[in-house]
Formats: C-alpha cells, structure tokens, sequence
C-alpha cells in the first residue's frame, strides 16, 4: 500500500509508549487552564512570566490591530516591513548592544534561515549536543559541516577544534561557528557562554546563543543571557532570541552586526520569503518589554523558584542542578512517566511527560515549568501533589 509506512510509524510510536497527541485547551486564566471542562493548575507551559495576558502587552496589540489589520499583508522586503517592525528592531539592537536585529516568524525558522544562508563547504558548526531541534535539523542538513560536543563540555569542543585545523578538514575548513543555547528548554541550565567565549577568541571562531528560554527571564531589563552576563557582540557575535516564551507573544529575532543582518537580509530565505509578522505583534512584544524593563516579575518568578527548590528538597523530591523555570524530574522509562503526568491531572496539576526523541533515551521526564503566575498556594499545593504520586510510582522513597 503507498504510504504505509506512516501508519507503521505511527503503530511503533504507540507501542514504545512515544506517541504524541494534542489536547485541546478551551481556556486559559493565568496559571489556570480548562480541558475538557475541567480545570487544572498548569505547570507546563512557557509563559515563565504571564506576560501573554499582561494588559500593557493586550492593549498594545488591540491598538495595532487599530492602525495596521491583523496581519502585515507582505513579506517585509515588498511592503510588510512597518515602523512597528522597525521600531522593536530598533530597541532589540540598542538594548543588546548590538548593530542591528532582524525579526522572524518563529525561532525555528530563525535558526533555520541562519543555518541555510551562513552554510558553505568551508564552514563547520560545533553545536552543543542538547540544542534545540530546530538548528539540529538545520545544521544536518545545510551545505555545511555539522558536529556536536557534548553538553557544556568546552574540553570537548576544543578537541573538536583542533581536529578542524590538523586534519584533511583543514584545508577546506575556513570557519567555525559554535552554538549553544542561553538556558537549555529540556533541561534549564545555562549554557557555558563565557566559556565557550574563550575557546571561540583562540581558535577564531563566531560563538552564537539560542537565547529562546532566557529572553525576557534573565537580565536586569529582561533583554536575557546577553544582557545578564553583559555579553558583547564580539564575544557572541550571532544571537537568537524568541518572544514565544518570556516575553508571551511569538516571533524571534536574530542580532549582530549590521553586515551580518544585511546579509540575511539578503540570503536567508525564511526572510526573504516569508509574510512578515502582524505589526500588531511587533508593537505588543515592545510593549512586553517596556514592562518588564523594571524586573518586578522576574523576582516574582525568582521567588516561585526559589520556594518550589526548597520544598522539594525538604520532601527528598530528585531536581536537577536548574535553578531557572524549567525544572525537570527525570524519571526515565516513557510508559511511567506519562502514568505520573495522568496521576497528576486527576489532582487537577497539568505537568506533561517528555519523552524521546524530544529527549535522549532514558531521560524522559516530567517537564515542569514554573511562572510569575503562580501563587505561592499554588506551589505548595503542586509539590505536595508531586509527593503523592511520585512515591505512588516509587521514583520517590515512601521512607
């Protein structure tokens, strides 16, 4: 039968226990949604902030929508590119220190247009071995070559470098391109930036940041990783942020120097080729930053986190070494976790299980993410939830 190989694929998917499937949310009030006409505390989502329903960030989009529509008409080289796209370009660059900035219609089709329009036969990206699948699958599949070092493992990357300059590579390698992520979306550790800094000066090479979970969440502004360890464009000369996460819109953005976006602008087809975003988005994404500039809600979130921390330490619950909003508890086998995650609903906590190949095998695991949104009832309630069924399912001892 033509095509049957996707339902075999999707026959396997069930029988490991990986299959995916969507559930419908039919509303969403802060930390609270409803599914299905129940309601459940989230503690899944990526709105680390609540910024998706801040009112500075509604109204500003209702006042786009006044003055430009509800979407931008064309691709921003024809005549979708407005003053609104313009003006958040214009803050991104100057509050990054950067020459310039280019906005997108999502991360991943950032990372993509970076990947296609950089790549040639000369050039080799290093790229962590836990960065997100959306410049995975770019860097495989560019003209470039593409390998990984293993996570925040700078030794690693070094040897990898060195083996560019003294093998057959040499000859054809010109340049290096690392890549890491600012916090990591799986596993909520930071990326050893200033490190790999250092590695990148020795070996003349570019270091570029998926900044995707810090921006908005880091930095004193909430301008992310760069800002928060005041990052220059020459220690990290490409960055790519996203404003689907903290900030609580969507779209991304990728800074640099003014060649480098000129050259995208130019060569990258996810650009070149694409609708712009609505400039309603572009003016409520300004307005998400303009307030978050005061860093109110980043220590509310610092304080969620703070108190999630200690109380699952008290109670003996296995964290990582996260001390961002994404906390995961790894439990390792697919099947258990999906049972912990539908124990959880029961008790009206929506926490969704991740499993490969989203994460590597035997690391699947309960992505919990933590938000300004979130009472301080709210956690406590969530941790003691977590107790119950963890021990329930023995990743917890009943001692």
């Amino acid at each position: 039968m033509a095509f049957g190989y996707l339902k075999e694929g999707l026959n396997a998917r069930q029988r490991d226990g990986l299959l995916r499937q969507r559930r419908v949310i039919d509303a969403s009030v802060g930390a609270m949604i409803e599914v299905e006409g129940q309601h459940f505390l989230s503690f899944s989502g990526n709105d680390y902030l609540g910024q998706r329903q801040d009112l500075a960030v509604m109204q500003a989009w209702v006042e786009g929508i006044s003055d430009y529509g509800v979407g931008s008409g064309a691709s921003p080289l024809v005549t979708g590119h407005t003053q609104a796209h313009q003006q958040l370009e214009d803050y991104l660059a100057s509050g990054l220190k950067r020459e310039a900035a280019l906005l997108f219609n999502s991360g991943f089709a950032a990372n993509q247009a970076v990947c296609q329009a950089l790549a040639n036969p000369q050039l080799c990206i290093l790229s962590d071995k836990l960065m997100h699948a959306s410049f995975v699958e770019a860097g495989k599949h560019c003209e470039a070559k593409f390998k990984r070092f293993r996570h925040n493992d700078v030794n690693h990357l070094s040897n990898l470098l060195a083996a560019n300059q003294s093998s057959d590579l040499s000859s054809s390698v010109q340049d290096n391109l690392i890549v890491t992520e600012g916090v990591f979306s799986m596993d909520g550790d930071l990326g050893k930036i200033a490190e790999l800094n250092t590695v990148a000066q020795q070996h003349d090479a570019w270091l570029m940041v998926d900044d995707a979970h810090g921006m908005g969440v880091l930095g004193e502004t909430g301008l992310g990783s760069i800002e928060h360890f005041n990052l220059s464009q020459t220690q990290v000369p490409i960055l790519m942020g996203t404003f689907g996460k903290g900030i609580g819109t969507s779209g991304a953005f990728v800074a640099g120097s003014q060649v480098l976006i000129d050259y995208l602008i130019n060569f990258a087809k996810h650009y070149v080729y694409s609708t712009a975003m609505p400039p309603a988005m572009a003016l409520a994404t300004y307005a998400s930053f303009q307030s978050l500039a005061d860093g109110t809600k980043q220590q509310a979130l610092t304080q969620r986190i703070a108190q999630f921390r200690s109380l699952c330490q008290q109670k003996g619950i296995p964290l990582t070494d996260s001390n961002t909003a994404i906390q995961p508890i790894v439990v390792g086998d697919p099947v258990k976790c999906v049972k912990i995650s539908d124990d959880l609903k029961r008790l009206g906590l929506w926490v969704t299980a991740i499993r490969y190949p989203t994460v590597p095998k035997g690391t699947d695991r309960l992505r919990i993410t933590l938000s300004a949104s979130h009472r301080t009832t709210d956690i406590d309630a969530f941790v003691d939830g977590l107790e119950m069924v963890l021990k329930r399912y023995q990743v917890l001892s009943n001692e």
